[in-house]
């Protein structure tokens, strides 16, 4: 039993790659946003929802008040 779940969950993962890798989202971009990877991530771990019309997105990643200190002159 446990072999059985274990390869549906390889199979599940599989089958998001795919559509993670159809939709384009896997091309060599070297700059990633959080909420590109999070899509990314998201739509994988979806599996075969993906191909029942579910369109996993992240719109954009919250990032806390950071206070960068402005550079000298």
């Amino acid at each position: 039993m446990r072999k059985l779940l274990g390869l549906a969950l390889i199979i599940w993962l599989l089958i998001g790659g795919a559509a993670a890798f159809q939709r384009g989202y896997l091309d060599n971009s070297s700059e990633r946003g959080c909420a590109e990877l999070g899509t990314i991530g998201l739509t994988v771990l979806a599996g075969p929802l993906n191909y029942t019309g579910l369109n996993p997105q992240i719109e954009k990643c919250k990032t806390p008040d950071v206070k960068v200190p402005e550079p000298s002159e």
